[in-house]
């Protein structure tokens, strides 16, 4: 199989078909382009013309180099055409029968030395070989869409892929410009096999009614850095699609949360299957458009909505980075902000740590010094929580310990002002357990700020069961006047971001742990095929793995689903001491500063 692979025949001329084609095309391979529609092998050599003449224009090519690519690139309606190709990628439908029969045919028709490859990231690799009568040289080359853009290229191999084979195509994704991972055969893969639990997460949660589709997905890009909401990468990846993906993983795993949400069914019968059809989550412009226009379940603004409360001054109970930062953004907004802490030198600390921020921040040209100095003026660091007797909303940031919190709210109760609205910033505690500890639980809401809290747009607004409806009234109110974006959540384990965020890091330690990948291959995959700002170990370094540990713990006591028992790799780093940045070592070493 030590063969160039300079001739590559491409079956499927669809969207991934054709942006294959336009790679291999781009990179100077002959290209046979296959498809039984004359229409879309039509429409594949209109998308090269297009995506060519685009590149022209901004410099990037010549027009001679255009004239070469489209040279390169030859379509056909009849299979026979495949017959000189060194290397041919299928991009058929996700259909065993269809693939199978597909490389029957090819196995009558290319050289025994051909490799041939299947796009595949829900079917098994190992069952599609099986069907060959050279089952050494079929193997999976799993593209990511956009192809010409998407760096990440997944090589799967079966048991019964001979690796000269491997390596040939590993070289020609580097040739490409791609980063290859090689990764094993199971449904999803990696990177699918990771993303796709989280969406049908995000589709269960939106079924479920405890969000809407607009909060669930701006929580995940503003919570998370996303490009996109789950919801919405559902309707442009394609609800069949993940519906198909979906069924493959579970039938192999049995794990309830591959378990297709019934809303993806009800959907994909119903032909919404997204931004091709035109409605999916969300209603398009038109069929293929990305333009989502308005339908009866968008959200009116201020429709029946409650007045809030006045609020001129706020209380910050804490003395903690985050405390210090929630503080830093009441203050900017111009609110007249009370820093307290269990003693009168740690406020003061915080509030040091606030003059480091903002003197950053004029250093960066983003603050004047005048209005520095006027922020600072509005905080009074205070070592007292009787400084609160005033406020009109009190926000707590202490150590996330629900004995703590309500000890806490039990002394807000006793020095807040009646009509005082009173604020949690937890993550994962009941919000509820902490309004019980007072005499007005009908004041308490859930305030959860994103960590560091002046640079985070996003606040999860969490309402209880016996929280007033100014009181939610008053806190998106606010939420605007200092500039963040509230989502509305009901109080339950994790709110939106982590109950969505921690089942998908635990499910990568889990591939971890099985040896199914290492955390590099993870990591890239993530970032390259899921645009993830940060892969899922180094974000778990980041948070602290105790941290996430307790999370996975909270997730998995509440929903009581044994897929989100926290990974046995995790409890044991954790139980070595391996915490993260923090203590120099989690699932990778740091240098000690």
């Amino acid at each position: 199989m030590d063969i160039p692979l300079s001739t590559i025949a491409v079956v499927g001329l669809g969207t991934m078909g054709t942006g294959i084609a336009e790679v291999l095309a781009r990179a100077g391979r002959e290209v046979i382009g296959i498809d039984i529609s004359e229409a879309a092998a039509r429409q594949a050599v209109a998308a090269l013309e297009a995506s060519t003449a685009r590149a022209v224009q901004k410099g990037r090519i010549t027009e001679g180099e255009r004239h070469d690519v489209l040279a390169r690139f030859r379509t056909f309606s009849d299979l026979q055409a495949a017959a000189d190709a060194q290397l041919v990628i299928e991009v058929v439908p996700e259909s065993y029968e269809i693939k199978q029969q597909l490389f029957r045919e090819l196995d009558a028709i290319t050289s025994p030395t051909a490799i041939l490859a299947t796009g595949t990231n829900a079917l098994s690799v190992t069952r599609l070989a099986a069907e060959s009568q050279h089952p050494e040289r079929v193997l999976g080359l799993h593209f990511f869409n956009p192809a010409p853009a998407m760096k990440l290229v997944e090589v799967v191999s079966s048991v019964l892929t001979a690796p000269p084979a491997v390596e040939a195509v590993t070289a020609l994704a580097r040739e490409l410009g791609k980063e290859p991972v090689a990764v094993g055969d199971r449904p999803g893969f990696v990177a699918d096999g990771l993303l796709f639990g989280y969406l049908n997460q995000a589709a269960a949660m939106y079924e479920a009614s405890y969000a809407s589709r607009e909060d669930i997905d701006a929580a995940m890009k503003l919570g998370c850095g996303l490009p996109m909401g789950p919801l919405a990468l559902l309707d442009l990846i394609g609800v069949d699609t993940a519906r198909t993906v979906l069924e493959a993983m579970y039938s192999e795993s049995h794990d309830r949360l591959h378990a297709p949400a019934p809303i993806l069914k009800q959907l994909s019968e119903a032909g919404l299957t997204g931004r091709k059809s035109g409605r999916g989550f969300y209603t398009y412009a038109a069929p293929g458009s990305q333009t989502v226009v308005p339908d009866t379940k968008t959200p009116l603004e201020n429709s029946g909505a409650a007045t809030g409360r006045t609020v001129r001054s706020v209380g910050v109970a804490g003395s903690g980075t985050m405390a210090s930062g929630i503080a830093e953004v009441f203050a900017k907004a111009g609110y007249d902000v009370v820093l307290a802490a269990r003693s009168q030198e740690k406020a003061d600390t915080a509030k040091g740590r606030i003059a480091k921020s903002l003197e950053r921040s004029v250093t960066k040209g983003r603050l004047t010094a005048e209005a520095r100095d006027e922020t600072l003026a509005r905080i009074t660091a205070a070592g007292s929580l009787d400084s609160f007797d005033d406020v009109d909303l009190a926000v707590e940031a202490v150590a996330e310990d629900l004995a703590v919190k309500q000890q806490l709210f039990t002394t807000l109760d006793k020095v807040c002002k009646p009509g005082a609205v009173l604020a949690t910033t937890t993550s994962s505690l009941p919000v509820v357990a902490c309004a019980r500890a007072t005499s007005r639980p009908q004041d308490v809401i859930g305030m959860h700020f994103f960590n560091p809290a002046p640079a985070m747009k996003l606040v999860e607004v969490v309402r209880t069961v016996l929280t007033d409806d100014d009181v939610h009234a008053t806190v998106r109110e606010v939420c605007a006047k200092i500039r963040k974006h509230p989502v509305d959540c009901g109080d339950r384990a994790g709110f939106i971001v982590n109950a969505l965020l921690f089942p998908y890091l635990n499910n990568a330690i889990k591939m971890v742990g099985e040896h199914y990948a290492t955390l590099d291959d993870i990591d890239a995959a993530m970032k390259l095929g899921g645009g993830y700002p940060m892969g899922p170990f180094e974000l778990l370094d980041v948070v602290g793995l105790d941290v996430s540990l307790a999370i996975e713990k909270v997730l998995h006591s509440e929903f009581r689903d044994p897929g989100l028992a926290p990974a046995p790799l995790l409890e044991h780093l954790v139980a070595a001491g391996c915490l993260g940045r923090k203590t120099g070592r989690g699932f990778r070493e740091y240098a000690r500063r």
